[in-house]
């Protein structure tokens, strides 16, 4: 659909978990032509940071080998976006195995440590603030860097949510990270927009990825709805009567890598089925 995607170079975070976001993206962009490097977090990181909540480096292996298998360009790099030093190399990375740097997906996100307000540990709020928002700073900085470098622009994508624009209980930090998101978007555009480098973010609302499954679970009972009940009633409220999928996130991003959004930049676009629209 988009032929100027064509041997473009893209880093997507976490990108190793099954069904996720970050894999469909990666699978898009490879469809379109362009070489891929997929990054996670390989390993599980203490309690806030479990094996069943981040892509193992088996799992970002074998997504990789797969989209190479179907005749793409992929590959896997293992990178905690806590560290700057990591996001650095995963840069370098990309930069080794195929020469530049074009499109950067800061993806990698947790959105699994839900309480309320009086219940959250500052332990947990410190995670997801890093990890949803230091992460997404920090994609940003370093791929600004290497794009600067070339001298050609280039696409910085993030991933937000409908959260980005609402609040919701049981989910401050998370909400603050995501409101953060959005923020620091405007920032780099004002900024990196005069090196042709456009920033946008894209905002999800829910959708049932492994993650999202655990969040169905955690909100239908905190609400004290069954299951059936809470996903009727999220259909309910959504224009389009249906929860987002993780193609439609996938969609919006090789459009906003392309040169059909050459004039976009400094953009929260709501890919939500009409949920949200502010």
């Amino acid at each position: 659909m988009y032929p100027d995607l064509q041997g473009k170079v893209a880093i997507i975070t976490g990108a190793g978990r099954r069904k996720g976001l970050g894999e469909a993206m990666a699978r898009r962009l490879a469809a379109e032509g362009c070489k891929v490097v997929l990054s996670d977090l390989g390993a599980a990181q203490g309690e806030q940071m479990p094996e069943s909540a981040i892509g193992t480096r088996s799992e970002l292996e074998q997504i990789a080998a797969e989209i190479s298998s179907a005749g793409g360009e992929a590959h896997a790099a293992v990178c905690n976006v806590l560290q700057e030093s990591d996001v650095a190399a995963l840069v370098a990375a990309a930069v080794k195995q195929f020469g530049r740097l074009d499109i950067m997906v800061n993806n990698a996100g947790i959105g699994y440590l839900m309480r309320p307000i009086v219940a959250t540990e500052q332990s947990n709020w410190d995670a997801v603030l890093g990890v949803n928002l230091r992460g997404v700073f920090l994609g940003i900085k370093h791929a600004a860097i290497q794009m600067i470098k070339q001298g050609q622009g280039g696409r910085i994508i993030n991933v937000g949510s409908q959260a980005s624009k609402s609040g919701f209980p049981f989910a401050a930090a998370y909400v603050s990270s995501k409101h953060g998101v959005v923020g620091l978007t405007r920032t780099a555009a004002i900024e990196l927009g005069p090196h042709k480098i456009n920033v946008n973010t894209i905002c999800p609302n829910h959708i049932t990825t492994g993650l999202g499954a655990w969040q169905n679970e955690y909100f239908s009972a905190a609400t004290g709805r069954s299951q059936e009940q809470y996903l009727a009633d999220m259909r309910a409220r959504i224009p389009l009567g249906r929860p987002g999928l993780q193609d439609d996130i996938a969609k919006a991003c090789a459009f906003l890598a392309s040169d059909q959004a050459t004039y976009i930049t400094g953009e929260a676009m709501n890919v939500s089925g009409g949920e949200e629209y502010h």
